[in-house]
């Protein structure tokens, strides 16, 4: 099992990315979408807290496979979130 800190950056790094994706967005759209942009950052920080209290409060009997939802629900909602932003790219 990889140890919290770097499970914690992870998460940290994908959801900075996502943030900064839907930045570059409105830099370069302005006045586009900035009401469903701004659902989707509200939604990426939701998602990471939620993330954030399911790991510091894990069941330590089933670790694993705590670890292992945690995992599959950060990838999957991630990228939830880019195929988000990449619609509103799509749909100028």
């Amino acid at each position: 099992m990889a140890s919290l800190r770097k499970i914690k950056k992870d998460i940290e790094y994908l959801f900075t990315e996502v943030i900064s994706d839907c930045w570059t967005y409105l830099y370069f759209n302005k006045g586009k979408h900035e009401d469903k942009i701004a659902e989707i950052i509200n939604d990426a920080i939701d998602l990471r807290n939620d993330l954030f209290k399911r790991i510091n409060h894990y069941d330590r009997k089933n670790a694993r496979k705590t670890f292992q939802e945690i995992n599959s629900d950060l990838l999957k909602g991630v990228d939830e979130l880019f195929v988000r932003v990449s619609k509103l790219n799509e749909a100028k």
